[in-house]
């Protein structure tokens, strides 16, 4: 994976020199190559580091008692726009009381986030691409389902995909790209919160992520 974009970078960059971009507008695009194989290195190696630091326990978690409703609000309102820019149809539904908290690290929990949402946006599909986040509560544990109607997940794959570096046959005839490391961070993050996370999927119709985290429960002290 880090091979590939810099093959890129030096094919484009002797192209340079050796004057093949005589255009100016050849030469943008050109150098532009460079600029986006560069940054996809640079994502990959930050993903690498994460992962690397996660596995070994040196991200000091900072756990505090979070809103549910208050940190899903928020998160949606975020998540609208972003989606919204990049055409796809966004749907936040949240069944839980106003009072229900978790102990969570709220950096940790949106990188959780924001990694299902990138992955689920780089298999849509269809014309028109939708992801909808579900909340719930399911007694001791809220439960969040992030659904998309991308090209789903076969059988065979959904057993492995929070795998470390594991990419589904789809994925790798792809020219998507990606380390294969995120949802192996995301499972990684939502087991050091005392959860748990799973997949459902169709093929051709779309994949649920789901995670739960122990609700909050204050201890009364008689």
């Amino acid at each position: 994976d880090l091979k590939t974009p810099v093959t890129t970078i030096k094919g484009y960059a002797e192209g340079i020199i050796d004057g093949v971009a005589d255009t100016p507008e050849k030469l943008e695009k050109y150098v532009r190559t460079i600029y986006n194989k560069a940054n996809e290195m640079d994502l990959l190696i930050n993903e690498l580091t994460l992962y690397s630091r996660i596995d070994t326990n040196r991200i000091p978690y900072n756990f505090s008692i979070l809103s549910v409703n208050e940190y899903f609000n928020d998160c949606s309102e975020e998540l609208s726009l972003e989606l919204e820019a990049k055409n796809v149809e966004f749907g936040y539904f949240n069944y839980v009381e106003d009072d229900i908290c978790v102990i969570a690290d709220a950096e940790q929990l949106r990188r959780v986030i924001n990694n299902i949402i990138s992955n689920s946006v780089k298999y849509l599909d269809k014309k028109k691409g939708m992801i909808n986040i579900r909340v719930k509560d399911v007694g001791d544990f809220i439960e969040v389902g992030i659904e998309d109607n991308g090209r789903g997940i076969a059988a065979r794959d959904l057993p492995n995909i929070f795998d470390r570096f594991y990419r589904t046959d789809s994925s790798r005839n792809s020219q998507k790209g990606g380390s294969g490391i995120g949802l192996s961070i995301v499972k990684k993050i939502i087991e050091d919160h005392n959860g748990r996370i799973w997949a459902t999927s169709k093929e051709g119709m779309g994949t649920e992520i789901h995670f739960v985290l122990r609700k909050y429960q204050e201890v009364i002290q008689e």
